[in-house]
């Protein structure tokens, strides 16, 4: 799914929402999102997951190509762990056999 799709959901399941506000609300929890990462904050949302900046130690790398020793420098990197709900619906047998009963839905979500 990508974010036109998201906005076109959310303006489909909200008929009182144009396809402007859609947008609009789209952007906002998304810009809000990011800057409490940038912050360092944690972000959690129950039954979905949580998103945390972890930090990664400067190490020493290689380069694929020559073989060569590569400094790569420390980094704060975004981590997403799913909640319990999410896990389980995307585990649920009953949603692998929906997918697999609809090749053409599993075709268009491999696209994006």
């Amino acid at each position: 799914m990508t974010r036109s799709d998201l906005i076109e959901e959310l303006a489909e399941r909200f008929h009182q929402l144009t396809q402007r506000d859609a947008e609009q609300a789209v952007k906002t929890i998304l810009e809000a999102v990011e800057d409490s990462l940038v912050r360092g904050q944690r972000i959690e949302i129950r039954g979905f997951g949580s998103f945390t900046i972890t930090h990664r130690q400067p190490r020493l790398g290689r380069n694929p190509r020559s073989g060569e020793a590569v400094q790569v420098p420390a980094k704060r990197v975004t981590h997403f762990k799913p909640g319990k709900a999410l896990r389980e619906a995307v585990d649920d047998p009953a949603n692998i056999l929906a997918s697999a009963a609809n090749p053409q839905a599993q075709l268009q979500n491999n696209d994006e």
